[in-house]
């Protein structure tokens, strides 16, 4: 497989079968996500709901791929085809852009598709140019992939740059109604998805998602708050600040990647290591890391604001060893068996205390600590 050498951190795939390679790497990969957050469940890691809420992120991460996979379908065939740019040394994605690019191709998806003839048209013109001038038929070939391309995107459903909040009912804690948020963005800083799962009491008189004053303002305060340089504590404490009748009872933040490969990303370390002696082939030649931060509240404590005003602010437990701004922080690591085996050869101290979910070649995934 063709390795890359040149040296900056975003590099462009401008050969069709590295990039198909690329696309079926992730294909695998966001197929093994949530089998372990249904594992997450199962040990009572995760509540239902938010297995739910984390699920259909993780489902919309492989729609975004399978969506990227057909626009550059034949990158480096044709000079139009365009060309997929990745991080290959900070995450293994698809740089930011690509997600905004893509989130502009779904606005003027009809567009492209009015303008395309349909799929069966292409195909009988396919057959028509292999039989009457026996050459293969690159161009309907691309137009058609293309045309899937939109298709994709118009079924919606894919995890987008901005994935604005969401809100499950969970029931009645006396007299708050008790909500679940959840939302996620993928971060330009760092070029990685990140998912937030918000638990939080409500005491307004209109519950949230009714109420056209509150509900508008909290997505709008959760998205500009969604940046992963900011501490799990700073996002709550803010938050249960603006909003004196939400009160947020525990915040968690999933960083799905980096994504490792030696045939696709620059890395050093440990993870290097393993991945060089494995010596696996295209499908298991990578390992994902995974990483979940949580906060959550201790106790509840009465505040005065203003004059004669008083508020209820959440008081929040957190590390006193690590300076993490979060009550935890757990390290999970997922990669196929042979990743796995050379990783235990090795046993590199920065991965005692990792957690190990390993995917066998059945496409079961069995959890090591």
């Amino acid at each position: 497989m063709t390795r890359f050498d040149a040296p900056p951190d975003h590099v462009q795939i401008d050969d069709t079968r590295i990039a198909r390679r690329y696309f079926a790497k992730y294909d695998r990969i966001t197929g093994h996500l949530a089998q372990i957050a249904a594992q997450m469940e199962a040990e009572r890691v995760l509540m239902h709901a938010e297995v739910q809420a984390l699920g259909r992120h993780v489902v919309g991460l492989g729609l975004t791929f399978r969506a990227l996979a057909l626009k550059y379908h034949f990158s480096g065939r044709l000079p139009h085809a365009g060309k997929l740019t990745f991080d290959r040394v900070d995450s293994g994605f698809p740089v930011f852009a690509e997600l905004l690019n893509m989130a502009n191709d779904a606005a003027q998806a009809d567009r492209h598709l009015a303008g395309s003839r349909s799929e069966e048209a292409l195909k009988d013109d396919m057959v028509r140019t292999i039989l009457s001038e026996q050459v293969v038929p690159t161009h309907l070939q691309y137009a058609l992939s293309q045309r899937l391309y939109y298709l994709e995107l118009k079924k919606g459903g894919l995890f987008w740059a901005r994935n604005d909040p969401e809100v499950i009912w969970l029931g009645d804690q006396g007299n708050k109604r008790r909500y679940l948020l959840s939302w996620a963005v993928f971060d330009s800083q760092t070029n990685l998805p990140m998912v937030y799962l918000m638990e939080l009491l409500d005491s307004g008189r209109v519950g949230l998602p009714k109420d056209d004053r509150r509900w508008p303002a909290v997505q709008a305060q959760l998205m500009a708050q969604a940046v992963g340089g900011l501490k799990l504590v700073t996002i709550a404490t803010g938050f249960d600040k603006d909003f004196a009748d939400l009160h947020p009872v525990r915040l968690r933040r999933f960083h799905i990647g980096p994504m490792y490969s030696n045939a696709f990303t620059l890395q050093e370390g440990p993870i290097r290591d393993v991945l060089s002696k494995a010596m696996a082939g295209d499908g298991d030649d990578w390992a994902l890391a995974w990483t979940e931060e949580e906060l959550v509240a201790e106790r509840a404590e009465e505040v005065r604001t203003g004059w004669f005003g008083a508020a209820e602010r959440q008081i929040y437990a957190l590390d006193t060893v690590r300076d993490i701004g979060a009550t935890r922080m757990a390290r999970a690591i997922i990669l196929p068996e042979r990743p796995y085996q050379a990783l235990a050869e090795l046993d590199p101290p920065g991965f005692r205390g990792v957690r190990k979910f390993v995917v066998s070649p059945q496409g079961q995934v069995l959890s090591y600590t």
